[in-house]
């Protein structure tokens, strides 16, 4: 869903169309739980994710369609922009068909083509929705390439809302991350409550306000995949 949105911004800026329908969408399916059931990540009630007591992942369901338009075709249909995609990134761990590279490398090359693309300095993140499965592998690589990269900058997880939605997560939650900077609030990461002392960063634990104007979210997958949007908010909310 991430590399939709990414692949549609990188067509209009490239002057391919004016408008284009990007998203993702997953739905509960007995061939997907059973194969989550074989790895053992699902957990047996509510994800906790970077909670010392996290157990793995549930599965969730749903869809999100973005609509990604040209500057020129706003200006002309007199629409005001929600947000803008600054920025996007993609790299392959190469490591495992489903675990995350313990040291996030091939996150942080997808972060740092994603800033750079949007001339974003890491610094000038306002928040991160972070990938946040709530399985060991993911959290853990994660934390250790916020605790680096992204000192004190805080970040979330959404999927204690709404379950892990597969090829839908991308899109549903680059949605949450623009309306959290429409908003200027960020919600707590439902299902955290204790830190783990191994993980170097943790995420937010309560409701708080923010003040700024850019955000990342990614995503992760098997196979090693890892897609960062850098997302700007809308100038009709400022």
């Amino acid at each position: 869903g991430n590399d939709a949105i990414g692949i549609a911004a990188g067509w209009i800026a490239d002057g391919l169309c004016d408008l284009v329908l990007a998203g993702g969408a997953d739905e509960l399916y007995q061939v997907t739980y059973r194969g989550f059931r074989a790895l053992f990540i699902n957990a047996d009630a509510p994800c906790r994710p970077f909670d010392q007591r996290r157990k793995g992942l549930n599965l969730g369901e749903g869809a999100a369609i973005l609509v990604l338009a040209s500057d020129t075709l706003c200006e002309k249909l007199g629409l005001s922009p929600r947000g803008y995609v600054l920025g996007y990134g993609t790299a392959a761990d190469a490591h495992h068909f489903t675990h995350p590279r313990s040291d996030g490398l091939g996150l942080r090359r997808a972060q740092a083509d994603a800033l750079a693309q949007s001339g974003v300095a890491a610094e000038a993140v306002t928040f991160i929705n972070a990938h946040g499965t709530g399985t060991q592998g993911n959290d853990m690589a994660e934390s250790k390439v916020f605790a680096q990269d992204f000192p004190g900058i805080p970040f979330l997880s959404t999927k204690g809302y709404t379950g892990h939605t597969l090829g839908a997560a991308g899109p549903v939650e680059a949605a949450f991350t623009l309306a959290c900077l429409e908003k200027q609030l960020l919600p707590a990461t439902a299902g955290f409550g204790l830190p783990d002392p191994e993980l170097p960063a943790t995420p937010t634990a309560a409701n708080s306000p923010i003040d700024g104007e850019i955000a990342i979210s990614q995503t992760l997958a098997f196979g090693g995949s890892n897609s960062v949007l850098v997302l700007g908010r809308g100038e009709g909310q400022r």
